[in-house]
């Protein structure tokens, strides 16, 4: 038996909407979680409490899905340096880029694009919408999770609904 959260109020989802669509407008720039309670009007710990909720993700890993959503983007659809994609896209070293890339896509950055280039033509009657939404990253545990379950050989954790 599963018990659906209360619903928010509708002011609080427009604050936290607010929030959000700044994140997606420049997704690139830092994001503290000070920066978006100020956004929003609400505590840091009542923001991240209420976005979880809203949203099914914390703001952290929300971001992390925006970024490695416009990184694929651009290694797809561009010539640009992985370098300069992984600046373009808020990383501040091309080390921490090419580790959550590897950890949430399952590959490298270079090999993403190699990928993407062999599938091209594949993929040139499938509308972008449709080939973002396919593409767009798994991130239902966060990053460092995911990588020690991988160094344990689990694939993907047991969830409590799956068991019963």
């Amino acid at each position: 038996m599963s018990t659906l959260p209360a619903p928010q109020d509708p002011a609080l989802l427009r604050r936290l909407l607010r929030a959000r669509d700044r994140m997606d407008a420049a997704s690139h720039e830092a994001w503290p979680v000070q920066r978006l309670a100020d956004v929003s009007g609400v505590s840091e710990a009542h923001f991240a409490r209420s976005f979880r909720q809203a949203f099914g993700l914390p703001p952290h890993r929300y971001l992390l899905t925006r970024r490695i959503e416009r990184a694929t983007a651009l290694l797809r659809d561009t010539d640009l340096a992985i370098t300069e994609i992984a600046f373009r896209t808020g990383w501040a070293s091309l080390g921490t880029f090419g580790r959550t890339f590897r950890d949430v896509t399952g590959t490298s950055p270079g090999e993403f694009r190699a990928r993407a280039l062999a599938a091209d033509d594949a993929l040139a009657c499938v509308p972008a919408c449709i080939v973002s939404a396919v593409q767009r990253p798994d991130l239902d545990i966060a990053v460092s999770e995911k990588r020690r379950l991988s160094a344990a050989g689990i694939t993907r954790p047991i969830d409590d609904q799956e068991i019963r």
